[in-house]
């Protein structure tokens, strides 16, 4: 179906590919593995066309192309699902699954509203969305838009007489297990006319829906591995290069919070999804919120980020009551947040590091090249150098530079995650499993909502569970003692 040749890409600084070679056979599903900056979505945008190789070649059924956009890709039957995602938000989920490709739903130029509705319903159904097509994208939750997203690249079955090719970038990041299950029942129906690529950073997912695995490091393949005889740790050893040594979540760091000591306190605290939530946070712990999509814990880390409006209660800080009322009011009282939409909300793609790092200080601290300059040594960010557009840089640098910034001052005192995992292979994951625990043993407080219960139990002292906006139990996780997942599951459901 598909055949890579030698390809090479290199930006300032950076080599992304360095001469890949690949082969995607009719009928089967490949995975790519390797961390962030392995290569991954640098060689699925060469695929749809968006990045332009500086050497090798690429052939689609047997003929060599040259891909100059997502068009041209899609005239070859290749679509793909963007792990940031590539929706349009001012135009509705019909709008997007059809954009370019309307056919009948449009007669002179005029849209047919009834029947594109149709043509992006059969869309929907395929993977058992229930989000209306109608809706404006911009009022959909991330993970419904991201099903939008996925269906989207269904569409291409009917835009195509040949076999298409399906290119899935971390499909399956934000959405719940019932709807993980519906894509993977997706892609075994695909295999039966199609060729699947599948990139995940939860290995195994990878393992268990892929025939193949190639493994990218450094911009190259380091090799093939097949997931009837290789497990994850197989591919973790491959992807690092070396065995993977020491815990993941790094037990031997973790530090008991000052219990005697409240850093955050939170009373009977209401808004728009959350209501009478009261919880305490000693200084130097870590509490993870756990819930499902709906149960208000996102809205509630954005309100107490000042993004949101709090309607009731009162939150205090070291004993003193603060006003929340706006993000600015946040940092000030010593507040930091990372977003789980990295590129929407943690990053500006077109600015440095240096300038992302510094965006919430003002005055001396935001033109202190030292003080970069020592952050992205001691988070090993890997970039040529401070003045390096963000943009270019992996996914897992990008979230080292957004928590970067809370750093710089050395004020805060609370540090608010929303899914700061997401998208991050396992080394990147460590390294940030590392600082929260560097974090905690300085004093700093956590409120943090994992990326999976797993991670959830594993880095807290204690979780509270969310449920239809309320807190409904408080769970300690103590070293050594850490609970089931089921008893979290029977509570969030």
């Amino acid at each position: 179906m598909i055949e890579v040749s030698g390809l090479r890409k290199a930006y300032p600084g950076v080599v992304a590919l360095d001469g890949v070679s690949l082969q995607i056979r009719p009928g089967e599903v490949v995975g790519l593995a390797g961390e962030n900056g392995a290569g991954k979505s640098t060689l699925l945008k060469a695929l749809v066309g968006l990045v332009r190789p500086d050497e090798g070649t690429i052939s689609v059924r047997g003929r060599q192309v040259r891909l100059r956009g997502v068009a041209e890709a899609a005239a070859h039957g290749i679509g793909m699902v963007f792990q940031e995602q590539s929706l349009v938000p001012n135009l509705t989920a019909a709008e997007n699954i059809l954009l370019g490709c309307e056919g009948s739903g449009v007669r002179l130029g005029v849209y047919r509203w009834r029947r594109l509705r149709e043509l992006a319903q059969a869309q929907l159904d395929k993977i058992g969305s229930r989000v209306d097509p109608m809706a404006r994208t911009e009022t959909l939750s991330f993970a419904e838009r991201q099903m939008v997203e996925i269906a989207k690249v269904l569409a291409i079955e009917e835009r195509t007489k040949e076999p298409p090719v399906v290119l899935l970038d971390e499909p399956t990041s934000v959405l719940e297990t019932e709807e993980i299950e519906t894509l993977f029942a997706q892609i075994e129906r695909l295999r039966k006319h199609a060729s699947v690529v599948f990139v995940s950073h939860r290995l195994d997912e990878v393992l268990q829906v892929c025939d193949r695995v190639y493994v990218l490091r450094g911009g190259q393949v380091a090799g093939e591995i097949d997931p009837a005889t290789a497990d994850a740790a197989d591919l973790h050893r491959m992807m690092i290069g070396t065995e993977a040594t020491g815990s993941h979540y790094h037990d031997d760091l973790h530090t008991p919070p000052e219990r005697e000591s409240v850093r955050l306190s939170v009373r009977g605290l209401c808004g728009d999804g959350f209501s009478d939530v009261s919880f305490d946070l000693a200084r130097g712990e870590v509490v993870a919120v756990a819930g499902v999509h709906g149960s208000g814990r996102e809205e509630l880390c954005r309100a107490l980020f000042g993004g949101r409006a709090i309607t009731a209660g009162q939150v205090e800080l070291d004993g003193e009551t603060v006003r929340l009322s706006s993000p600015r009011d946040a940092v000030r009282a010593g507040l930091g947040y990372v977003p789980s939409e990295r590129k929407v909300e943690g990053i500006v793609a077109a600015m440095s590091v240096a300038e992302n790092m510094a965006l919430p200080h003002t005055g001396a601290l935001a033109r202190e090249a030292q003080a970069v300059e020592e952050w992205i040594e001691r988070l090993r960010i890997k970039t040529p150098d401070r003045h390096t557009a963000i943009g270019t840089l992996s996914g897992g640098n990008q979230q080292k530079v957004v928590l970067a910034r809370w750093l710089l001052t050395g004020s805060l005192r609370v540090l608010l995650l929303d899914h700061p995992t997401r998208g991050l292979d396992v080394g990147a994951k460590s390294e940030v499993y590392r600082l929260i625990r560097d974090l905690s043993a300085s004093g700093v407080s956590v409120l943090m909502l994992a990326d999976s219960l797993e991670e959830c139990i594993a880095m807290s002292d204690r979780v509270l569970v969310m449920k239809e906006g309320r807190v409904t139990m408080t769970l300690h996780t103590p070293p050594g003692a850490k609970p089931d997942p089921v008893e979290l599951v029977k509570e969030m459901v």
